[in-house]
Parts: structure tokens; C-alpha cells; sequence
């Protein structure tokens, strides 16, 4: 092998080696920066990308995914000088690489730091109770300042979460005492409401049924007195047909009138509750006179001839009675 031979060798080889300092391959996800003699002068994008060889060189390789940053616990001191331990966790994504590069030194450091003072500052701004409810207020405060305190450095804060805070434990006793006292408060105002509705309904219960009581009365009087107005019409007819037959000259209706009030009263007499043995002072011819005269009248309707005479009275004999005494008693 002569000189030429190793001297063409030799420059397949440097022309290799230059070539393989040149080509650099950027995967996907990442960013990096080129550097000439120190100083930067753009990003390489993912793929395929040549630099001049010995004169460029990789500066910084960025990741630009999302990424997650875990915020460990810290004490703070809220507005009413409550104790509470707090611990967070943050995604950011890096969107200019040269900033993130060259802007901020321990970017992860930095970012950590910005948010644990952050959290301390607006948490340490709230009551106890307002943090302990308001989880997304603080969470979309922290991601206003930390995102605007990181926008220099060429980050996209995406998202702060508040994991978990935790209260001393005399201080959550506390608030469970209170807790529970205000739902007792709670089931006795609505045990009370309970009793007051309850009362209020058996109220109208009671109203609607007097309301429909009274009217059932008024509706039962109204019918008896139509009931007695009709009764009262009738008898009314029946006097004034049997006060027309006696000016007439028919002596026979006024012995069927008298004979039927007199069986009437005798029923009534009868039928009393409070009497059980009846005595009375008359005599039995006077009630057969007036149902001759009722027999009388029901032959003049039925067309059994002339009219009879009225039965003639017979005369009362005089009783003895047990002490020998004697008594009359005229029909």
C-alpha cells in the first residue's frame, strides 16, 4: 500500500467523522439548542438537523412535554392564625427552549421554589374555613401567579393542584364538635318545623271538617223545615177542606176530624217512654160516636145511600169507686 492509498484513506475517514459530527438526530419531545463558539444561536427541532462541525455544538436538551413537579408538605399559618399542613402538585411544559435554557439556572429548583412561596401567600391570606372549602378558588390563584412569575423563563404553568391540607388535631376535634352541634341545631329546627306543619294541618284538618259539619247541619235543618213547611201545607189543605165540608152543612167531617186527632193523641200517649200504665177518665162511647162518624162518611163515598144519622151519646152511669165515691165524665 503507497502514500496515496493512505492518504485517500485517511480522508474517507475525516470526511466520516465530519460528517458524523454534523448530523445530529433530535427525538421527539425535545428541543435542543445550538451553540457557536459559546453563544447561542438556535433550537433544533425533532428529526434530522445539521451543524457546522467543530465550530456548533448541543448547548442544552429541553424537554418540552408536560411534566410534573411534586410540592412537598409545608406549614402555613392561615389568616386566623391557624396552623394547617399543605402539599401540592404542579404541571408545566416547556415552551421556549432557549429562554427555559438560558433564562433561569435549576429550572425544577426555581419552579419549586416559586410555587411553595406562592402557596404560602395566598393560603396564609385565608381563614381556616375559607381554605378548608375553597380548594379551587386557591387552586386557580396559585395557577394566576405562578404562571405569570414563570412566563420569563419561557414555562407554561398548565396546572396547580392542592392535595391535601391538614388541620392540627385538636383543631379537628374542634371543628367536629362544631360540626356535629350544627346538625344537631339543624334536626331540632326541622323537628320543630315538622311539629308546627303538623300542627298547622291537623288545624285546618279540623276547620274543613266543622266547615263541612255545619253544612251538613244547615242542609239537614233546611230539609226538616221544608219538610215541616210541606207537612204544615198539608195539614193547612186538610182544614181548610174540612172547615169548607162543615160550612157546607156536612156535620159528618167534623166528627172524622175530631176522631182522627183524638186516635192521634191516644197513639201519643201510648207510645211515651216515660209511661208505662196510662189511667184515664173517659168514657169509650164517646171515641165509638166518633168512629161511627168516620164509618158515616166512608159509606157517603162509597155510594152506599143517604148519609146516616149521627150515633146518639149514651148517657154515663156513675163508677163507684173503691172508696164509694162516684164520678161523671160527659162525651
Amino acid at each position: 500500500m503507497g502514500g496515496m492509498d493512505i492518504a485517500v484513506i485517511a480522508f474517507v475517514v475525516l470526511v466520516v467523522l465530519v460528517l458524523f459530527a454534523g448530523i445530529k438526530t433530535v427525538p421527539q419531545g425535545y428541543r435542543y439548542t445550538v451553540e457557536r463558539f459559546g453563544r447561542y444561536t438556535n433550537s433544533m427541532e425533532p428529526g434530522l438537523n445539521l451543524i457546522i462541525p467543530f465550530i456548533d455544538r448541543i448547548g442544552a436538551k429541553m424537554n418540552v412535554m408536560e411534566q410534573v413537579l411534586d410540592v412537598p408538605t409545608q406549614e402555613v399559618i392561615t389568616r386566623d392564625n391557624a396552623s394547617v399542613a399543605a402539599d401540592a402538585v404542579a404541571f408545566y411544559q416547556v415552551l421556549n427552549a432557549a429562554q427555559a435554557a438560558y433564562q433561569v439556572s435549576n429550572l425544577e429548583n426555581a419552579l419549586l421554589n416559586l410555587t411553595m412561596t406562592n402557596i404560602r401567600s395566598v393560603m396564609g391570606s385565608m381563614d381556616l374555613d375559607e381554605l378548608l372549602s375553597n380548594r379551587d378558588t386557591i387552586n386557580d390563584r396559585l395557577l394566576h401567579v405562578v404562571d405569570e412569575a414563570a412566563n420569563p423563563w419561557g414555562i407554561k404553568i398548565t396546572r396547580v393542584e392542592i392535595k391535601d391540607i391538614a388541620p392540627p388535631k385538636d383543631l379537628v376535634d374542634a371543628m367536629a364538635r362544631q360540626m356535629k352541634a350544627e346538625r344537631e341545631k339543624r334536626a331540632q329546627v326541622l323537628e320543630a318545623e315538622g311539629a308546627r306543619n303538623a300542627q298547622i294541618l291537623r288545624a285546618e284538618g279540623s276547620k274543613q271538617s266543622a266547615i263541612l259539619q255545619a253544612e251538613g247541619q244547615r242542609e239537614a235543618a233546611f230539609r226538616d223545615a221544608e219538610a215541616r213547611e210541606r207537612l204544615a201545607e198539608a195539614e193547612a189543605k186538610a182544614t181548610r177542606m174540612v172547615s169548607e165540608a162543615i160550612a157546607a152543612g156536612d156535620v159528618q167531617a167534623i166528627n172524622y176530624f175530631v176522631a182522627q186527632k183524638y186516635t192521634e193523641a191516644l197513639a201519643s200517649i201510648g207510645t211515651a217512654n216515660n209511661q208505662k200504665i196510662v189511667l184515664m177518665p173517659m168514657e169509650a162511647s164517646s171515641l165509638i160516636g166518633s168512629l161511627g162518624g168516620i164509618g158515616a162518611i166512608a159509606r157517603e163515598v162509597f155510594g152506599e145511600g143517604q148519609p146516616p144519622s149521627s150515633p146518639r151519646p149514651r148517657q154515663s152511669t156513675p163508677r163507684t169507686g173503691p172508696a164509694g165515691n162516684s164520678s161523671e165524665t160527659t162525651s
